[in-house]
């Protein structure tokens, strides 16, 4: 279908679908929105959004614990990423999008992208270590299958396998956000974070903000493992976290829209 056509059938003059013309609009708004955030929010909202992302680490251990089943468990860690969407807490990996769409359209600098990256994954990591204290403080009798979690992770090789499992989890919680913004529906938004958190702790991808709280709480309650085996796996977890959430869904995205991004940038 030409553009001229497309225009023809369309409501707006827009030369994408109508719905993708509004998602765009939505994105780049918001993710101007983050940028311009100083540092102040970026850490209170980072911060928190560490502490909720660890009610649904607490979800997911109570139910491994109860039934050794990770696929249940990964339904129960949703309510973690439920939180973080209805409390509007920010987690690190859920800036590969909206963000990076603000920073393209020119609503924002590299300079605003590395506050709000750098301020929100610090703030994430201490909320998370805040809360995974109170949890194995809470619920000793988990620290078994905070263990086994852990070391799924810190013991992982570092290979194709890894790498991949990385990149995969990156991808999976930006495409859950580009949902999210793909909805004016709360219940649809819920369901997709549903969809998000059951394949991020289900499937154990690696995700360098949830699987990071895991190895906290697996250090706080005397396991054997360090914080520089936690680094070790968390460096290059995050590289390819970020990697899989650019390039698998945030860079086809804006070539998508690309006619979007010429119009919108100010001359």
């Amino acid at each position: 279908m030409s553009d001229d056509r497309r225009r023809e059938v369309g409501e707006s003059d827009e030369v994408v679908e109508d719905e993708l013309a509004e998602s765009f609009d939505a994105t780049v708004s918001e993710g101007a929105e983050r940028l311009q955030r100083p540092w102040r929010i970026v850490l209170i909202t980072g911060f928190f959004g560490g502490l909720e992302v660890g009610l649904g680490v607490a979800a997911y251990l109570a139910v491994l614990h109860q039934t050794g089943d990770h696929l249940l468990a990964g339904v129960a860690f949703s309510i973690g990423l439920i939180a973080l969407l209805l409390a509007h807490s920010e987690l690190f990996t859920e800036n590969f999008l909206m963000p990076i769409a603000a920073l393209v359209a020119r609503e924002g600098t590299i300079g605003h992208l590395a506050r709000l990256w750098g301020g929100t994954l610090v703030a994430n990591l201490v909320g998370g270590w805040v809360f995974m204290w109170l949890l194995t403080t809470a619920f000793p009798q988990w620290n078994d299958t905070l263990a086994e979690s852990a070391l799924h992770y810190v013991e992982a090789p570092f290979g194709l396998q890894s790498i991949v499992l990385a990149v995969l989890g990156g991808s999976t919680i930006t495409l859950m956000t580009r949902m999210q913004q793909g909805t004016d529906s709360e219940p649809a938004k819920i369901v997709a974070t549903v969809i998000g958190g059951f394949l991020l702790a289900g499937l154990q991808l690696f995700h360098s903000i949830l699987d990071s709280l895991l190895i906290f709480g697996a250090i706080q309650s005397g396991a054997d493992i360090t914080y520089l085996q936690w680094l070790g796996w968390f460096g290059y977890t995050l590289l390819f976290n970020v990697l899989g959430g650019m390039l698998l869904v945030t860079a086809l995205r804006l070539l998508r829209t690309k006619e979007l991004f010429q119009q919108r940038r100010p001359d």
